[in-house]
């Protein structure tokens, strides 16, 4: 006897659960949110007494020169990772001596929110702002900006009260922050010492993004076909950065990329990725597939063309005339990952004031 089945479609139950589920995640999402913001601001604000009190004897005036924070900052970051600056760690110093009692610090802001209010001299406009920020919700973007309008002091001189109420709502509104923008908020990164690993995945789908570009341009036939596509091998999967199909050539080219240095086992993966397409892609009347391996390093880039023993003759008499020279993509490479650097650079530098 057959189970009965639910028709999610019928009388919109499908749009129900849908609607429950999304609940239940935007829920969750906001409760991790909570705790890796009290966590952190908890943690740095404990920082903040150490420097003061054991570093400094309690004495808040005290020189603490610049030798010592260096010294400190790179001994934690050696143990924690990024996120510990000597910029950071006098923010935290400066956290501490704002908010000398613990039970002040409220855990619904994040580190960003505290760094922005740090700035705001008046104790009373400082303690405003903080509360306003957490009873609308105020995303750091829009504690800046309020702060950056002088909205406390706007407010209290005003007699048309509800207009400057109107025009901060009006503002703050585009400002709201997203799970997205918490993600990759570069303190929450660093604290949770993801900053690197975030940042990697970034550069490579920028490098990725440019070097597809690149190909497409040179009017040398190239015509894109998949990005990450999956490849299965032994049990387990493999995802292709970028293929191609050069019409000329009728062929396949197939691209990986790689942050590091240039392995053996890296020509001998996509020694496998050909192998794999010629058997199970490549049509008949196709020409052997090309595989092309770019290693993108801080120092120097690395280009490999991978092609099997077999063929090398092949491509060598007909395939080069057809493709960028692995001197030509070095330097394409070398290009795109200073731009992808700059690019996140600005966008750290963003998401940091």
């Amino acid at each position: 006897m057959n189970e009965p089945t639910l028709d999610l479609n019928k009388n919109g139950e499908l749009t129900q659960l849908v609607s429950q589920i999304a609940e239940v995640i935007a829920q969750a999402r906001g409760r991790v949110r909570l705790s890796v913001n009290s966590a952190m601001v908890a943690s740095y604000w404990e920082i903040g007494r150490l420097i003061v009190e054991h570093e400094q004897q309690g004495q808040a005036r005290a020189a603490y020169g610049q030798r010592q924070l260096a010294a400190l900052s790179g001994r934690l970051t050696a143990l924690f990772g990024k996120g510990f600056t000597v910029n950071n760690l006098r923010y935290m110093r400066q956290f501490y001596l704002t908010f000398p009692i613990r039970h002040a610090v409220r855990g619904e802001l994040g580190w960003t929110h505290y760094r922005a209010l740090l700035r705001v001299e008046n104790p009373t406009a400082r303690d405003w702002y903080m509360h306003e920020a957490i009873s609308q919700n105020w995303s750091s973007r829009a504690l800046e900006r309020q702060i950056g309008v002088l909205y406390y002091e706007r407010l209290l001189s005003s007699k048309e009260k509800a207009l400057v109420e109107a025009e901060a709502q009006e503002q703050t509104a585009p400002l709201a922050e997203t799970s997205k923008d918490f993600l990759r908020d570069p303190y929450v990164l660093d604290f949770l010492n993801l900053g690197s690993r975030f940042l990697e995945g970034d550069l490579e789908q920028a490098i990725i993004d440019n070097l597809q570009g690149f190909l497409l341009e040179l009017g040398k036939g190239f015509a894109f076909v998949a990005r990450q596509q999956r490849v299965s091998f032994d049990e387990e999967d493999f995802y292709i950065d970028l293929v191609f199909y050069n019409f000329k050539l009728k062929c396949f080219l197939l691209v990986d990329l790689k942050l590091g240095r240039l392995t053996h086992q890296d020509m001998g993966q996509m020694d496998t990725y050909v192998r794999l397409y010629d058997e199970r892609v490549k049509e008949a009347d196709d020409n052997p597939t090309i595989g092309l391996v770019l290693c993108s390093e801080k120092s120097e880039a690395v280009v490999r063309y991978s092609v099997l023993a077999e063929q090398r003759h092949l491509f060598a008499a007909k395939y080069l005339p057809y493709l960028p020279s692995e001197e030509e993509l070095k330097r394409e490479l070398e290009r795109e990952r200073e731009l992808a650097m700059q690019q996140l650079a600005r966008r750290q530098e963003e998401g940091s004031r």
